[in-house]
């Protein structure tokens, strides 16, 4: 729709493949497309958009919360940014809703995917936040058909699940500060807890400015598909559930700088209004006996604990 105002927009190599991939999209249609590439706590600063503007930039397209690591970007002065310079601000709240306070107003947002409360929502409702004054924002429709919504996107309403979609959002309104302290206080005692027991393990994301329910833990000399496979009780993903058929390593990690080797030990661990603390410490529980299992048969990690220093051991291939 903005085509002829200009051909450039920006994102970021961190963001989720439903962005990625539709900017590879409009990359085919001919924009050009900026990809920022995150600090190494995953998140995007204001220097770095303000660097990245031009003038026929037309959108900046970055996520509130990464999915993957939690971290949280100014998305607020990104957006007064924006505005400022007359560029539209699209924000990926996926997985802001109900964990971090979310204000479109306030925040500057012209589009966004709020989608809900994951924890509460019913499954398979969307929902797009598209800004109607100051300024108002004109979409192209990806669906043409009876008109729906006014116009944006054709197909008769799912009605329950709309109903079920406001009533999740006001229950995560009203309840937010209750349960990010809730899920915060859990996090801090599993990592805690898991610092405490074993070692050669990092963090991925930023410590400070995360979601209170997120936490990517890296464990070196284990392999993350290895490790899920070793605590069956346990719901937990190496990535996105998105790009869950993938054996590649996560593209999240890899632009914050993590290596592949140290990616592929990565696992991702989420906490909610649900979780108990009993349940943290069974958790904790099987982690650790899952990680010293694998451990004890990696050869590297015999090594590292007699002192050797492998990132300097030339290795030899076989014939």
């Amino acid at each position: 729709m903005y085509a002829e105002k200009g051909k450039h927009v920006i994102t970021s190599l961190a963001e989720h493949k439903a962005v990625l991939d539709t900017c590879k999209h409009l990359e085919k249609q001919g924009l050009e497309v900026t990809y920022l590439e995150p600090t190494k706590a995953g998140g995007i600063t204001l220097e770095m958009v303000r660097a990245a503007l031009r003038p026929d930039t037309i959108l900046v397209a970055l996520m509130w919360a990464n999915n993957e690591v939690g971290t949280l970007n100014p998305v607020r002065e990104i957006g007064a940014l924006c505005h400022e310079k007359g560029v539209l601000f699209f924000s990926d709240a996926t997985q802001a809703v109900g964990k971090v306070p979310v204000d479109v107003e306030a925040d500057h947002v012209d589009l966004s995917v709020p989608v809900g409360p994951q924890d509460l929502r019913p499954q398979g409702r969307r929902l797009l936040y598209v800004r109607r004054k100051n300024p108002r924002v004109r979409l192209v429709a990806q669906m043409d058909g009876g008109g729906h919504e006014r116009g944006m996107r054709s197909g008769t309403l799912n009605v329950p699940g709309i109903v079920g979609l406001g009533k999740a959002c006001e229950l995560a309104r009203t309840e937010l500060e209750q349960d990010a302290a809730h899920a915060s206080e859990l996090r801090d005692w599993f990592e805690g807890r898991i610092f405490a027991e074993l070692d050669h393990v990092a963090l991925n994301g930023d410590r400070e400015h995360r979601l209170p329910g997120n936490s990517n833990l890296s464990f070196s000399y284990v392999e993350g598909e290895s490790l899920i496979m070793g605590f069956k009780d346990l719901a937990v993903s190496s990535g996105s559930a998105c790009t869950s058929a993938s054996l590649e390593p996560s593209h999240v990690l890899r632009s914050m700088g993590v290596g592949d080797e140290l990616a592929h030990s990565s696992i991702r661990f989420g906490f909610g209004r649900f979780t108990k603390r009993e349940e943290i410490d069974f958790a904790v529980e099987q982690v650790v006996k899952a990680v010293r299992r694998l451990r004890e048969l990696s050869p590297l990690y015999e090594m590292v604990k007699e002192g050797i220093d492998i990132s300097k051991i030339q290795w030899q291939s076989g014939h």
